[in-house]
């Protein structure tokens, strides 16, 4: 008989999972408490502008294509590789560095500063290479009954890296790096994963390969939201419903089966399996009040940042200013040490600039530019009131127009902005936490949220929170661990 499956949550977690399980031959509905699809991989359009309001490009893109070819499609969107991959620019300097896939390329702008930059990007890299291939298939893939069989798992992993694991991300790149500029560049994509490389360990110092050499960053053709676009048309041939405007707020079980959840208007929502994508750890937590997850236990774990995101469009447009670029201070560490519980480091800011519209002219009006800023804040716990968030915006807008050399102030049509309260009430995020919990060593792999229940044998978790952490990637890799989990149940 064929097996029902209702997910909650259309973010990329759950649509991927849904497609997956469909393509096996389950029947997949999905309820969404939004309405649109997409999680925090979502869109706004407004004012003529279309904007991404999360994830602005990705990496691994073979995670995608073998998806695709797991569900048998096409993958239903087309996406492009970056290159530079990003640009920074620190306050008070003239220099902008571009971010070059090409060794030589990206070497030749730190010829003065850290004239050894080539060789020990190279020896960096290649140590990072070997870690990469040495702990993703083993670890990463993975799911875990126990956090005994993690422990057992990471000891199949080459010794040679256990060092790594006892550094921090900025110790790791220290060792190859004279340079102050050279090894905060480096280490801003410790910053993708929501924290700082002094609090982000060494082990994924792996991403600079995922960067640099094995595979790339890579947009999407007409925005990132496509992803999400390609993939509920794929349910849609299908035909798996998406049910929107329902947020589930309680259950009920008999022993250890979830007989059926109730949402916000008291509707009754069964299956013979149960697929949660919203916050792992929240939903255990607000819905199936497990003490362990409850606020105040949460509030003890170490979470991501609490991003203030906001965007603009224009009347003009940008020259000379990428897809993709961060625009730094002069205080690296002593900001780093900050970002994430004082609230008065938002004088000065670091920041990052999305310019959509400037690889997908559909996404303004002729003319125009649709831009994205993501500005790391402390969450909800260390920043409770967000008044004065038109000040803090106000405050990026003026600086960033000093960077480039033009007042955008009046040229801005539309605005809109997103501070943690928004980002927490509209996506059920611990105190607006961007990405869920941290990757700090004992919150991975078995540490982590288990993609299955403690309680019910027939629910199960996809998404950031769960193994094997946020990304886009990694959530594409948290749909298959998922219905591998399924497969096995039924």
């Amino acid at each position: 008989m064929q097996k029902s499956v209702l997910i909650v949550g259309a973010g990329l977690g759950g649509l991927a999972t849904a497609l997956r399980l469909v393509k096996k031959g389950y029947k997949v509905s999905i309820i969404e408490k939004n309405s649109q699809a997409g999680g925090r991989l979502n869109q706004l359009k407004k004012d003529g502008f279309t904007f991404d309001t999360g994830p602005s490009f990705f990496s691994m893109s073979y995670e995608f294509t073998e998806f695709a070819k797991d569900c048998n499609i096409k993958l239903p969107f087309n996406y492009y590789s970056l290159d530079p991959l990003y640009t920074v620019n620190f306050r008070n300097s003239p220099v902008t560095y571009y971010l070059y896939k090409d060794l030589k390329k990206l070497a030749a702008q730190f010829s003065v500063s850290d004239p050894g930059f080539e060789k020990g990007m190279d020896r960096y890299l290649t140590k990072s290479g070997r870690l990469f291939h040495d702990t993703v298939d083993i670890v990463i893939k993975s799911n875990y009954d126990s956090i005994l069989q993690y422990i057992i798992t990471l000891m199949r992993v080459n010794p040679v890296h256990l060092p790594v694991m006892f550094r921090n991300f900025w110790q790791q790149v220290s060792q190859y790096f004279s340079s102050e500029e050279a090894r905060q560049i480096v280490s801003l994509v410790a910053f993708f994963l929501g924290r700082t490389p002094f609090d982000t360990s060494g082990v994924y110092t792996l991403l600079s390969y995922t960067e640099f050499r094995h595979d790339g960053y890579f947009n999407v053709e007409g925005g990132m939201y496509k992803i999400v676009e390609g993939i509920v048309e794929e349910l849609r041939k299908d035909k798996t419903e998406i049910i929107y405007n329902t947020e589930i707020i309680d259950f009920v079980a008999e022993g250890n089966d979830l007989k059926y959840l109730i949402d916000k208007d008291k509707r009754k929502w069964e299956a013979d399996i149960i697929v949660i994508n919203s916050d792992a750890a929240v939903f255990r937590g607000r819905v199936f009040r497990r003490k362990e997850f409850s606020d105040e236990k949460l509030d003890k774990k170490e979470w991501t940042m609490g991003p203030l995101t906001f965007y603009l469009g224009l009347k003009c447009k940008l020259p000379g200013i990428h897809h993709h670029n961060y625009y730094l201070g002069n205080n690296f560490k002593e900001y780093a040490d900050k970002v994430f519980k004082h609230p008065e480091i938002m004088e000065k800011p670091y920041y990052y600039v999305n310019v959509l519209s400037s690889s997908n002219p559909g996404c303004a009006p002729e003319g125009g530019e649709s831009i994205f800023f993501v500005c790391p804040v402390p969450d909800l716990r260390f920043k409770k009131n967000w008044d004065d968030r038109d000040e803090i915006v106000d405050s990026i807008i003026d600086d960033f127009s000093g960077r480039i050399g033009k007042n955008i102030r009046p040229e801005i049509v539309s605005r809109t902005v997103y501070t943690p309260v928004d980002w927490q009430d509209q996506f059920i995020l611990h105190r607006g936490s961007g990405l869920g919990l941290s990757h700090k060593m004992l919150q991975i792999g078995g540490f982590r949220p288990k993609n299955f229940d403690e309680v019910f044998k027939n629910v199960f978790y996809v998404g950031a929170s769960t193994i094997p952490g946020t990304g886009l990637p990694m959530v594409i890799i948290s749909s298959k661990l998922a219905a591998e989990r399924i497969e096995k149940f039924i």
